[in-house]
């Protein structure tokens, strides 16, 4: 169903709300990457969404909200900076973590006393989570692992066939999935980075601190901790070709993705190369996609997933791609990118 013009077309926004009311699963899009909602408080509806998905059972599901009411509808203790944070960032691409108390689920919260909320930035989620009247628990909406659904072409490729209607709003705006922070603790701590990243938080928050389990390096390597976050343990966001990082000095870098990149295809290999358009003309063999500018780093996380359904089309072997330490949401784009390859890395 096409609601990507404006007006909201609000006769699908009524269908798919009434699927959901009777259990059905709808994907719809957010501001970071399409959601497969259910109802939140309905069991059989989250157990569907975990087999639609192929996704770990002890991996929670986000709750979708359009009022900081139903935060507090759903949520025991509270504290004071959940109020503050929604303030400063809802509808927005931060999650929070709190305590639940018995409206949702175990079946939505992977079986944790803890429930993950957040209110989307896009008109079509919430108009979908005020006219159903359902809080939306909703994961990406792609086959678990795969790289995250930006466009509804994605989501059509992965899930086809196993959810009842797709929402088309065209592609998402940010294209990495929510900051999540924990607010069950004394200090706020992110459980996984994103558009919203620590500098940001602490200007509301005071002290903030990252989980150690998933920090990264340019070249991969972490504190050795497990995450916290369920869903920061299993490896996602992967392209069928086998991809490694280059890390290190830029013509380094060039020069060492062109070395792989000769031998690989000499050896009889397709080769896909993730460049920026400040080096894509360096570049002299494979399939050389451009992935954003540097000096646009929401380019790099706005593309990421595109680009690595784009080698899946392509049907390449192997994936070369520069590292991309930015300043602001490096973070987020290297955790993506390093879970994508499996922490394979190469440091020149």
């Amino acid at each position: 169903m096409d609601v990507s013009a404006e007006p909201i077309n609000m006769e699908y926004i009524s269908e798919a709300s009434e699927i959901l009311r009777k259990g059905g699963l709808v994907a719809f899009p957010t501001e970071t990457v399409y959601g497969l909602g259910g109802d939140a408080k309905d069991k059989e509806a989250s157990r569907k969404i975990y087999a639609a998905k192929g996704r770990p059972s002890d991996n929670p599901l986000i709750v979708h909200i359009a009022r900081f009411s139903q935060l507090q509808e759903i949520s025991k203790d509270l504290p004071e900076n959940a109020k503050n944070l929604a303030d400063a960032f809802w509808p927005g691409p931060l999650t929070m973590v709190v305590n639940k108390n018995e409206v949702i689920p175990y079946e939505t919260t992977g079986g944790l006393d803890t429930v993950a909320v957040r209110m989307p930035n896009n008109p079509i989620a919430l108009a979908l989570i005020e006219e159903s009247g359902c809080m939306i628990a909703a994961p990406s909406a792609n086959t678990s692992g795969r790289p995250s659904p930006t466009k509804a072409s994605h989501v059509y490729e992965d899930l086809s066939g196993k959810i009842d209607a797709i929402l088309d709003g065209g592609a998402v705006d940010i294209g990495l999935e929510s900051t999540i922070v924990d607010l069950t603790e004394d200090v706020v701590t992110i459980l996984r980075p994103g558009y919203i990243n620590m500098e940001m938080l602490k200007e509301v928050v005071g002290e903030v601190r990252i989980d150690p389990g998933i920090v990264y390096n340019d070249k991969g390597t972490t504190s050795g901790a497990k995450p916290k976050a369920p869903g920061m343990r299993y490896k996602h966001y992967a392209p069928k070709g086998d991809l490694t990082i280059i890390s290190g000095d830029e013509d380094k870098v060039v020069a060492k993705i062109n070395e792989l990149t000769k031998a690989a295809i000499e050896a009889g290999s397709k080769v896909g190369i993730i460049a920026t358009s400040e080096t894509a003309d360096r570049y002299s063999d494979g399939q050389i996609l451009v992935i954003g500018d540097r000096s646009d780093e929401g380019s790099i996380a706005h593309n990421l997933y595109d680009i690595l359904r784009k080698f899946d089309e392509l049907g390449v072997d192997l994936i070369y791609s520069e590292s991309f330490a930015t300043p602001n949401m490096g973070q987020a784009i290297m955790n993506r990118l390093l879970k994508a390859a499996g922490q394979k890395t190469l440091d020149v």
